[in-house]
């Protein structure tokens, strides 16, 4: 892809955004809300954090990606969800405390994990005598600047000065939805002619992803008797993932190289928006009646 380094420093800005504003409706007790649902979260940071890799690389398989393409499919299955999952189980009304929970705890855990299946993808599809596998601890530490730091800020912010927090929130999920837009639709515009003609073979593969993760979600959720709205924000955690934070990954160091690996992240970062309200529009279609007993079991 074009200007690399230029779409590199606005995806760090607007990352780091996004996570502020996330952080600003955060508190400790999100972190630690695996005691009252110890199943449902469970639950999701397996389905996250082991599921969706594994099925990105069955996915890569089984269509035979080329590599570059592989290692992004890879990278986004590696992320965490993000402020998106969270506006999406809302509008599927979903648990959106513990679509909260999830993201806050996978953002934190993928930290140290997406070094590890990154690394593992460029040893596994590109050919490694030609490129050398990302250094982990300095990625460690740029995915902890643009994510921990500004949710940590953000939730310093709402516990010392809730108002001034309440006040931020919102004008800064603004900002960041629209930085990210201008910013996606930059790199389209700019790699135009590349992205469409990559767009049915990556499209097909991108769009498999996002739409077995969120199936497969929301069925093993039932398998193990979580209730509807546990089972649809498991499904949107699985199936929505922050797609800004993969585009950043995506253009560090020695994968800044490689721009084939953006297109995987890039077309994702656009399809899940249409994807979420599709499933949103499902999930409330069949959602049970408020007295109906399959939303306790």
């Amino acid at each position: 892809m074009k200007d690399i380094q230029t779409i590199q420093l606005a995806l760090s800005i607007a990352v780091a955004i996004i996570m502020l504003g996330m952080g600003l409706s955060l508190t400790i007790g999100d972190f630690i809300r695996i005691k009252k649902q110890p199943t449902a979260v469970l639950v999701g940071l397996a389905n996250q954090l082991i599921l969706l890799p594994i099925m990105g690389y069955m996915l890569i398989i089984f269509l035979g990606l080329k590599a570059e393409v592989a290692v992004g499919l890879m990278l986004i299955a590696a992320c965490p969800g993000g402020p998106v999952s969270n506006l999406y189980c809302n509008l599927a009304r979903g648990d959106v405390a513990l679509s909260i929970t999830l993201t806050a705890l996978t953002s934190m855990i993928t930290v140290f994990t997406i070094p590890l299946v990154v690394n593992q993808a460029l040893v596994l599809f590109m050919d490694t005598r030609d490129i050398v596998p990302i250094n982990f601890w300095q990625t460690v530490f740029k995915i902890l600047m643009v994510t921990v730091v500004p949710v940590s800020i953000g939730m310093i912010l709402y516990n010392y000065f809730p108002a001034l927090a309440v006040k931020m929130e919102k004008p800064v999920k603004i900002v960041s939805s629209i930085l990210l837009g201008s910013i996606i639709t930059g790199a389209f515009v700019a790699n135009k002619e590349e992205l469409l003609d990559a767009l049915p073979y990556v499209g097909s593969a991108t769009l498999a992803l996002n739409v077995i993760t969120m199936a497969v979600g929301f069925f093993i959720g039932r398998l193990f008797k979580l209730n509807y709205k546990e089972r649809v924000c498991i499904s949107v955690e699985c199936g929505i993932q922050n797609g800004a934070l993969a585009l950043f990954i995506g253009s560090m160091g020695v994968m800044a190289n490689y721009p084939g690996v953006l297109m995987a992240p890039a077309v994702y970062g656009i399809l899940m928006f249409f994807t979420g309200a599709i499933f949103a529009a499902i999930a409330n279609y069949f959602r049970p009646k408020e007295n109906d007993d399959r939303l306790v079991k």
